[in-house]
Order: structure tokens, then C-alpha cells, then sequence
């Protein structure tokens, strides 16, 4: 079992199964932001990205990101690590309105 599951995955150890774990998991977070976001949408009648969102994305975005490194795939790399920075700018916008409006009131 051991031996066809290393194989099916294209990895030699279990040091690098739990990689390939770590992977699956960000994969599956990044991926679940867009149920939550077509869940809000059908809520609200119309588009629309909720907060939860962008806490998916960078979560998600920031364990691939340790999976490519780990990998050593600058595409992957290049590709999550400017996502990241796009995740944390729009969180940063979002808090930084939420206070905006607070200090309003």
C-alpha cells in the first residue's frame, strides 16, 4: 500500500507525503473561498465578495506558498507570493474602512 501510494503521488518518503498533505490542504482552503463567496452572493441577490474571502485566500495563499518553496517552483512561488500580497492589501482596506467608519460614530 506504502509503495502504490508513494508512487501515486510521485514521492519517495513520508517526510514528503506530509508535504503533499500540507498541499492538499491549502489547495482546499483556496478553493473553498469560492463557495463562500457564491454562498454570500446567493444571500445578497447580486455579486458579492464577503470578508471571509480574503481570509481564505491568504490562508490558503500562504500554505502553497510554503508548499512551492518547499517544492521549489518559482512559477508556483511568483505566483502565490504576489496573491499574498494582493490578500493582505484588500484585508488591510477592508479593516482600515471598518475603522474609518467606527471613529465616525
Amino acid at each position: 500500500m506504502q509503495e502504490w501510494l508513494f508512487s501515486f503521488l510521485g514521492i519517495d518518503n513520508w517526510f514528503e507525503f506530509w508535504w503533499v498533505g500540507l498541499g492538499f490542504l491549502a489547495q482546499g482552503i483556496f478553493a473553498s473561498r469560492f463557495i463562500v463567496q457564491w454562498i454570500a452572493s446567493e444571500k445578497a441577490g447580486t455579486s458579492y465578495v464577503p470578508v471571509a474571502f480574503w481570509y481564505l485566500s491568504i490562508s490558503g495563499g500562504l500554505l502553497m506558498l510554503a508548499y512551492a518553496i518547499y517544492r521549489q517552483d518559482p512559477v508556483f512561488i511568483f505566483g502565490q507570493a504576489t496573491g499574498v500580497i494582493v490578500y493582505a492589501r484588500n484585508l488591510m482596506l477592508i479593516h482600515r474602512s471598518k475603522d474609518a467608519a467606527h471613529d465616525q460614530t
